[in-house]
């Protein structure tokens, strides 16, 4: 999946794959998670958030199931 890269103290990097729905977050660790089920209102959520890393754990941890992949 293509990802973005974006301005946050925490998160390198976002991929959307609006045909599954999967959101990819790439953070500053190295670490890479996919959040099922996400609506693309959600990524466009995110994408236009002053804290990136405010709006991922206020709205998408816990909300949609995760998988790290790296």
């Amino acid at each position: 999946m293509d990802r973005i890269s974006v301005r946050s103290s925490n998160i390198r990097s976002v991929g959307y794959d609006s045909e599954s729905s999967t959101l990819e977050v790439e953070f500053n660790t190295g670490s890479i998670y996919q959040y099922l089920n996400v609506p693309e209102s959600e990524y466009e959520g995110l994408m236009n958030a002053t804290s990136k890393g405010r709006y991922l754990n206020r709205n998408i941890k816990g909300r949609y199931q995760d998988t790290k992949i790296r």
